[in-house]
């Protein structure tokens, strides 16, 4: 259902593989939850690439007939749903997504949450659930406020249409669209790029633009100040300014 496999030291690949669709069943969304939060606790964290198996969908979203045959699911579901959620956005680590295929619903939630999204140029996406008597998670449609626009979000919501990959990127859900074999190759760079920066101060940058729009400038102020505190006597980040203050001098 969810394959961990680690790629390097500072590198983890999530699979989701629940035939046909990768529908998010209850299952599914835990084993989600609990992955992104055991490897946040650990010391060296690694990057998270999220995928999925096959070449026709990353995931189709909340799995309907799990809910539409029992009802009493539904509330649990979505209780894992959100927490999963808070997961992948305080994950102190790059979360990339590389999606091979249809990626809509539950599954748009996950990539809004991600903080790079690679695409193959066959991919869809979309909010259907207005249209199978269904809602996204509120967290997911904000963070679709947040990150796309209101507008952008409001089309997608409003209708439950699908969009391409290129439309995605132009909205700025996707990063970059590439062919189907150049998929995995080119999120796999991305992350090592990313995993290669000072973890700390990424983490605090993810923080931040996580939660500024919800601070008062007194928080903003109280937060800017107390990373400064933690990163100035650092001796990654004190290397990093002298290197750079040597290359200035030159």
């Amino acid at each position: 259902m969810l394959s961990i496999d680690p790629v390097s030291t500072t590198l983890v690949r999530l699979t989701m593989d629940r035939p046909p669709a990768n529908a998010l069943s209850h299952d599914l969304v835990k084993a989600l939850r609990d992955a992104f939060l055991r490897l946040g606790e650990e010391a060296g964290a690694p990057a998270i690439i999220l995928t999925a198996a096959g070449d026709r969908f990353f995931s189709a979203g909340g799995d309907i007939r799990e809910v539409a045959t029992d009802h009493s699911v539904a509330v649990p579901r979505m209780h894992s749903f959100h927490e999963m959620l808070v997961a992948i956005e305080r994950y102190p680590r790059p979360v990339l997504c590389a999606v091979n295929g249809y990626a809509v619903g539950g599954a748009m939630e996950l990539l809004l949450h991600s903080d790079y999204v690679v695409a193959s140029d066959t991919a869809r996406f979309g909010f259907p659930e207005i249209n199978h008597g269904l809602l996204p998670a509120a967290k997911g449609i904000r963070q679709a406020v947040n990150r796309l626009g209101r507008r952008a979000a409001e089309r997608l919501l409003y209708s439950g249409e699908l969009i391409s990959s290129e439309k995605a990127r132009d909205i700025g859900l996707v990063d970059v669209v590439v062919a189907p074999d150049e998929l995995q190759g080119h999120v796999r760079a991305q992350a090592d790029r990313m995993r290669s920066k000072d973890m700390h101060l990424f983490a605090a940058i993810k923080a931040t633009l996580n939660h500024a729009a919800m601070e008062t400038d007194t928080e903003l102020e109280t937060r800017s100040i107390e990373d400064m505190k933690l990163y100035l006597n650092r001796e990654e980040a004190a290397a990093a300014r002298e290197q750079f203050l040597q290359r200035k001098a030159t």
